[in-house]
Formats: structure tokens, C-alpha cells, sequence
């Protein structure tokens, strides 16, 4: 059993509080019966609910994890005609949302699905859901530079922060860090290294909460599993 309003922004009909309003103002029937009473259950499987007469049927959740290649945007149409994520996907997934973005020349772990609830958990900085990079960068890094990574660094009028910074290899010419971040800002990993006067050249998105990017290839895609998705919505 579920509340009604949230049966109607599972079927797409309206967000919740859009659903209030509809309930309120008589226009939800459930068994034929009007209904005003906010906080009414429904079975989904049993009840027949219509808005303005039609009937409503609750959509299926879609819960996808995809390997972004690197060279293609995560918008379904790009005004610059750039290939998008969706040109990897079925049709009948391409009205699906993506679940936070990756930028253009980024690769690596992305998720979509049809389910906003989820998509808030994993997105909203308020969850702090932790998502890992691999990151390879023109020029040497040091400890100093990750411990100021970790501490946090003024950029652009806003604080970037890394939760942890781990140096895999470093040399004149190339290094190779790992690093875990929990805010999502815009663009964050790349300005953490254009603060200190480094390029990145490689920028490769490998977990996300518990859910490793693995062995699913660029440009292939996986239905995430019942377990997988209990696991995501349990992160601290």
C-alpha cells in the first residue's frame, strides 16, 4: 500500500505536492470513488485510481548503471550536435534521466533512472553520497597537494573539498590520484587541480556510494540490482 499522492508521482502525473492539489480538488477517483483525503492508501496492484477521469497506472522503475565514454554528453539533445549518452541506449530508454551528470570529455560510472525519489538520494549534497575518481593529471603531485585537497580549497568564490585524496603514482611528467568526493559541485575534481596549476588529462568517475564501475565497458550499460539499488538508498 502507498499513499495516494505518491502513486501519482510515481505514474509521472505530478510531483507530490502537485498531487495534493489534484487530490484537493476532487479530481482523483479511486474505485470510481472521489477522494479529497490527503494521505489516502492505495494498492497498486488492486486499485483503479484516475485523474480527471482517465486512468493512471503507475510506471515501471527503470534503474540503470552505464560505463560514459569520454567524447559525449550526458543531455538527451546537444545544441553543438556532440553525440549524447543516449545514442548508447535502447528507444525505449531515452526519455530516461540521468542521475547527475559527467562532463563532456569525463568517463566512467553514470546512473539513470525514472525514479526522482532515488535520483535526489544519490544527488542532493545534503545525502553526501561519496563518489570515487581516478584522476590523471599533467605534472607531479605531492602529499602537501592532497592534504590541501583534503582541508579544502577557495576556488572560483566557492570551497571544493576532496573526503579523502590518495596519490596511485607520480613523476614529472604524469600523476595518477585517487580521490572521493561527496558535494558533486560543478566541474569540482578539474578545479581542484586548476587551483594548484595542474591540467587534468584523464578524469575517470569508478564507484558511486557502494556501486563499482567494475568490468562493464565504455559505452555498455547494466540494469542495477534490487540489491544494489537497497544498497544505494541506505547510504549514509
Amino acid at each position: 500500500m502507498v499513499r495516494l499522492q505518491k502513486f501519482l508521482a510515481d505514474a509521472g502525473v505530478a510531483a507530490r505536492r502537485g498531487g495534493e492539489k489534484i487530490i484537493l480538488a476532487g479530481r482523483v477517483t479511486v474505485n470510481g470513488q472521489v477522494v479529497r483525503q490527503l494521505g489516502t492508501k492505495v494498492d497498486p496492484a488492486r486499485d483503479e485510481v484516475a485523474v480527471d477521469g482517465k486512468q493512471v497506472r503507475a510506471r515501471r522503475k527503470i534503474y540503470l548503471a552505464l560505463h560514459k565514454p569520454p567524447g559525449c554528453v550526458c543531455s538527451r539533445r546537444d545544441d553543438l550536435g556532440r553525440p549524447t549518452i543516449y545514442d548508447l541506449l535502447p528507444r525505449e530508454w531515452q526519455t530516461i534521466p540521468s542521475v547527475g551528470r559527467l562532463d563532456f570529455n569525463s568517463e566512467g560510472l553514470i546512473f539513470l533512472s525514472n525514479d526522482g525519489q532515488f535520483a535526489l538520494r544519490l544527488t542532493h549534497p545534503r545525502h553526501g553520497v561519496r563518489k570515487q575518481y581516478l584522476a590523471t593529471v599533467a605534472g607531479p603531485v605531492d602529499a602537501a597537494m592532497l592534504g590541501r585537497f583534503t582541508r579544502g580549497v577557495v576556488q572560483g568564490g566557492e570551497t571544493l573539498r576532496a573526503q579523502s585524496a590518495r596519490l596511485i603514482s607520480t613523476g614529472r611528467a604524469r600523476s595518477v590520484v585517487e580521490l572521493e568526493l561527496a558535494e558533486g559541485k560543478n566541474r569540482e575534481v578539474r578545479r581542484l587541480f586548476e587551483s594548484q596549476g595542474l591540467a587534468l588529462r584523464r578524469l575517470q568517475r569508478t564507484r558511486i556510494g557502494r556501486i563499482k564501475l567494475g568490468e562493464l565497458k565504455p559505452g555498455r550499460w547494466r540494469a542495477l540490482t534490487g540489491t544494489e539499488i537497497k544498497t544505494l538508498l541506505a547510504e549514509p
